[in-house]
């Protein structure tokens, strides 16, 4: 990749950055389609955030900011506005600077969630789901399933108060039947999605008792770790349709390229997504 002084610089922060998988895609992108951009990692502190984001931004060739853990509540608070996803869930992975000079935010956690239920062609309205795990990604999907009018959404969290205080949120933007749960049964579930870290460590239990799982359940791991994860070898075991969580990533693709301009490639990864698929393949 050439970087010249007309190169079009976006950044994506976090910390730490040395686990992020976006560069590699999205930069393939941009060599493939022949724009001149570049996105490259900066790992930030929390405390640095807000003034290294206002002030990269002033830079007239940086563009716009991913944004990847834990930074994506913290971001929130240099934005000018967001979208609806966004504000109910106080959080973005993508900020932009507008032709007026204001900071814009998308959340697309969500999105790439639902859109990935499409592609495993599980239909989202009318559906009975649990979702274990109310951190930023799962109040993203919880967010992004009312907005898709699923049928029930039961959240639970082990933070007190968390899971109801959640589902109080997305009920106040979507008229979906969205409550807390009291534990992580999935029994009566056809839906259930595991949105919380355990699996992430050897020891970690399931976040769920996979013995309960109705026969025709689906099972969901939004886990970015190298397959198959611990909850879907259990699933695997009993019979029961789990898939993993990295198309997810992939369906945020496009999400990511629309709001920062790139239409057309946008358009191409939505027709035909198994470059970025095969390079987002955990690995």
């Amino acid at each position: 990749m050439d970087i010249t002084g007309t190169t079009r610089v976006f950044l994506i922060l976090g910390d730490p950055v040395g686990q992020v998988r976006a560069p590699e895609v999205f930069n393939h992108l941009f060599r493939k389609h022949g724009v001149d951009a570049v996105l490259v990692p900066a790992q930030v502190a929390a405390a640095e955030l807000p003034g290294f984001a206002t002030a990269a931004l002033k830079a007239r060739n940086i563009e716009g900011l991913w944004v990847t853990i834990p930074h994506k509540t913290g971001v929130v608070a240099v934005l000018d506005r967001c979208d609806l996803l966004g504000r109910v869930a106080s959080a973005v992975n993508a900020v932009r600077r507008n032709a007026d000079g204001t900071l814009e935010g998308g959340l697309f956690d969500g999105v790439g969630f639902a859109k990935a239920l499409d592609h495993f062609g599980i239909p989202v309205p009318g559906r009975r789901a649990l979702l274990v795990g109310v951190g930023g990604g799962g109040v993203a999907i919880a967010a992004s399933l009312a907005q898709r009018r699923i049928g029930e959404l039961a959240l639970f969290d082990p933070a007190p108060g968390r899971a109801a205080d959640v589902a109080a949120q997305v009920r106040a933007a979507f008229p979906a039947d969205v409550r807390a749960a009291a534990n992580a049964d999935p029994a009566g579930f056809d839906l259930v999605i595991n949105a919380s870290p355990l699996g992430l460590k050897p020891d970690d239990p399931l976040p769920f008792d996979v013995a309960r799982l109705d026969a025709g359940a689906a099972v969901v791991d939004i886990l970015m770790k190298k397959l198959p994860t611990p909850l879907l070898r259990a699933c695997a075991v009993r019979g029961i349709t789990a898939h993993p969580g990295f198309e997810m990533m992939v369906q945020q693709m496009p999400e990511y390229l629309s709001f920062f301009g790139f239409d057309t490639i946008a358009r191409a990864v939505q027709a035909d997504a198994s470059d970025v698929r095969a390079l987002m393949q955990p690995r």
